[in-house]
């Protein structure tokens, strides 16, 4: 029997999709293996929409409660059982929606407003009392006077970062005073360039952070953030740029150390107050004291998901993808605890190494062929302008991998990484 286009009792989930994402693929593969009717909400009708009625609905993301109205008119037509933002830029509509639908599974949305707002992460984590940078907001206009108070607030060295970016663009470290003025400018800079009227993001001055940092992939279900993965970055960060690299699991820190950094994930997660769905969790250990850098309200960004593959305590056997389980848990299905199916595995980000058009990338079958390596991907078409952090945006590819122990994989990931050739002709 149907209702609307759909099966009785299948669920229909709407999948807030912007055009420019790297998630739109695995989410709706992993809708289809579910066999979930689909609606696809982004920033651009696709060419044949006129033909797919009931399936894809056009948003502008940049105005959440005016998307959510327009989901709600689709929604008395076409019923949503559930909202998915796949990336960041999606996240506060996907809240927005599912606040204004009333949908089971959903997060209120000035907890995912917080994660998108650096200035409101702040100030949440702080009411809770966990361990974060100092930190003082900066306006784009901001003169001299207004840095050396920033400068003096937070201490040196800090770290200049916009408000509402993610993948460390625009994050830049200064260890001086004319640093400090001179990543002020370029982050403005920045700003600017991408705002289309007059409301330009703030950034944060944060005191920097020195030590190791992890990522923690996780979900949160009625409150409760599970744990899916704890990455090792074993490529330093410290500035004066952040681009990150690799990405290995399991953790090679102590069991103490990893016991303390998922303690304040969950506590950063509970003063949020985030309930349910995926969460990314960046973190610092400052000697034996986790502190908390980001919290996103999405799942891990670019390819990366790729290497996680997770069985279910509901269904033994069975591998499933992370967007798998992030969909069955927005749609209320069968999903038991979780585990890592592979010993280890891991992705390597490849950087962009220079402003330019790609002509090429040779290496990539040898780069395969490395012991360990499961894929590599080249993300950017050839022909295509490129340009790397601060302003950049993107990567250029990834490599994927799994092996038995974090050591074997991260071995191979940088074999196989240095077997590949760059060609950007500068522009």
């Amino acid at each position: 029997m149907k209702r609307q286009g759909r099966l009785i009792g299948v669920p229909r989930v709407m999948l807030i999709l912007p055009t420019e994402t790297y998630r739109a693929a695995p989410f709706l593969h992993a809708a289809e293996q579910l066999d979930l009717n689909v609606v696809v909400a982004s920033n651009e009708a696709p060419t044949l929409a006129r033909l797919m009625e009931g399936r894809v609905l056009t948003l502008d993301l940049r105005h959440p409660a005016e998307s959510a109205e327009r989901a709600a008119s689709f929604a008395e037509r076409w019923p949503i059982d559930a909202v998915v933002g796949v990336d960041e830029g999606s996240v506060l509509t996907a809240a927005s929606i599912a606040e204004r639908l009333d949908t089971p599974a959903r997060n209120p949305v000035p907890s995912v407003a917080a994660t998108r707002d650096k200035r409101l992460l702040r100030e949440r984590l702080a009411a809770s009392g966990l361990p974060q940078p100092r930190w003082v907001s900066l306006d784009v206009g901001a003169d001299d006077e207004d840095v050396n108070r920033a400068v003096g607030l937070v201490g040196l060295p800090c770290v200049i970062k916009p408000v509402d970016l993610a993948a460390s663009r625009g994050v830049i470290r200064a260890d001086d005073l004319a640093g400090v003025r001179t990543a002020v400018r370029r982050v403005g800079s920045l700003l600017r360039e991408m705002c289309a009227d007059d409301a330009v993001s703030p950034m944060l001055v944060e005191s920097y952070v020195d030590g190791v940092e992890v990522a923690l992939e996780g979900l949160v279900r009625q409150g409760f953030l599970e744990v899916i993965a704890l990455f090792d970055k074993p490529d330093p960060l410290v500035g004066p740029f952040f681009e990150e690299t690799i990405y290995v699991t399991p953790s090679r820190l102590d069991g103490a150390a990893q016991t303390a950094v998922i303690e304040a994930a969950r506590a950063a997660v509970s003063a949020l107050g985030l309930m349910h769905g995926p969460v990314h969790v960046e973190i610092r250990m400052a000697a034996s004291t986790p502190v908390v850098i980001e919290v996103a309200a999405r799942s891990i960004g670019g390819l990366c998901s790729q290497v996680i593959r997770l069985e279910c305590d509901d269904a033994p056997g069975e591998i499933r993808s992370l967007e798998n389980v992030i969909l069955r848990e927005a749609c209320g299905l069968p999903l038991g605890a979780m585990h890592m199916v592979d010993p280890a595995c891991g992705v390597f980000m490849l950087p962009i190494p220079t402003a330019g058009i790609l002509r090429g990338v040779d290496g990539l079958h040898r780069a395969e062929s490395v012991g360990g390596i499961t894929g590599v991907t080249i993300s950017i078409p050839l022909g295509e302008p490129v340009r790397p952090l601060p302003e950049g945006d993107r990567y250029l590819g990834f490599v994927f991998a799994r092996g038995d122990t974090p050591e074997t994989v991260e071995a191979s990931l940088r074999a196989a990484q240095e077997l590949l050739e760059i060609d950007i002709a500068p522009v």
